[in-house]
């Protein structure tokens, strides 16, 4: 595998086996160590930018601190430091050994595999039979590799929702993203909001009423536009337009295609608040708000309550 070391599914925190190296030496000197803080000191350690510090998983936590566990997991399976008192760690004389003759650290999945493949429970026939690990999802943290699952699930059904919209009949369409935004909360708690397009519409599709009154208003113009068939400058500029003529500060512009450069140029530089959601973010926020789909299934991941055991 080429450079493993940038991590999966395009993030920019290391893979765990990076942070190996980092935890063997913030424990180098035989102090004994707190888990939070060697995995701040860890990452510190690992030089990782403010952006891989700052990503979460798909659960809210940081994508650092669950791959640092990890390592510390797989570390401790292995004997190369050990737990002298709950949440404490220090390195022992073999992890010192491994960390004198292995300075580099492990660089991807395939050396994890073959150095702590020993060490991870095995089905049961493998005591009959050397069964050979060589997979990659066989060393990546088991909450990753659901996230990951729920990942391709959640593409899947992105994919199918976008066909369904652009199969929509426009006025189908319109009511939808009037829908959509008031699941975000827009329109308030009664929801306040409706569509108003077709002809006459005065180039606007849907309003949001922010206030009881409809003193302050978003209105909105909805798209239903095939796969290549961006909304250019122009049409941006019409929209805007429009808002002026009913008085309007702000208007959301959502298709189910996607924007010309020029126009998210244009619509980021100009006094009137204008958002532009294209199909990619419009069906993130579909499954995000519940509008559209329904839970299927839903999983319990469970851990240790270290404070039952104080």
């Amino acid at each position: 595998m080429t450079q493993e070391i940038s991590s999966i599914n395009e993030s920019e925190v290391p893979i765990w086996p990076h942070f190996v190296r980092y935890v063997l030496e913030v424990l180098h000197d035989g102090e004994t160590l707190h888990r939070r803080d060697i995995v701040g000191r860890s990452i510190d350690a690992a030089g990782l930018s403010s952006a891989a510090r700052a990503e979460t998983l798909n659960s809210g936590g940081l994508r650092s601190k669950q791959r640092m566990g990890w390592a510390i997991s797989n570390l401790l399976k292995a004997g190369w430091i050990e737990r002298p008192i709950r949440a404490n760690y220090r390195i022992t004389d073999s992890g010192r050994q491994w960390l004198a003759e292995n300075s580099e650290g492990i660089r991807n999945f395939t050396e994890a595999n073959r150095i702590f493949a020993e060490y991870w429970p095995q089905p049961e026939k493998s005591r009959e039979a050397v069964i050979p690990v060589s997979t990659q999802a066989e060393v990546i943290d088991p909450i990753e590799q659901i996230e990951s699952g729920i990942n391709r699930i959640t593409a899947d059904v992105g994919d199918a929702l976008l066909l369904r919209l652009r199969e929509s009949h426009p006025d189908f369409f319109e009511e939808a993203v009037v829908k959509i935004l008031l699941a975000m909360g827009y329109g308030g708690a009664e929801q306040r909001g409706r569509r108003i397009g077709g002809s006459g519409d005065g180039g606007v599709d849907g309003v949001i009423d922010q206030d009881a009154l409809g003193l302050d208003r978003i209105y909105v113009q909805a798209k239903r536009y095939a796969e290549g068939s961006n909304i250019g400058r122009e049409m941006i500029q019409a929209f805007v337009g429009a808002l002026h003529g009913v008085a309007a500060t702000k208007g959301v512009f959502i298709t189910t295609s996607t924007f010309t450069q020029n126009a998210r140029d244009y619509a980021a530089n100009i006094p009137t608040r204008t958002i532009l959601i294209d199909g990619k973010r419009l069906v993130s926020l579909m499954i995000k708000y519940r509008v559209g789909v329904q839970v299927e299934q839903s999983y319990d991941v469970v851990d240790i309550d270290e404070d039952f055991f104080e």
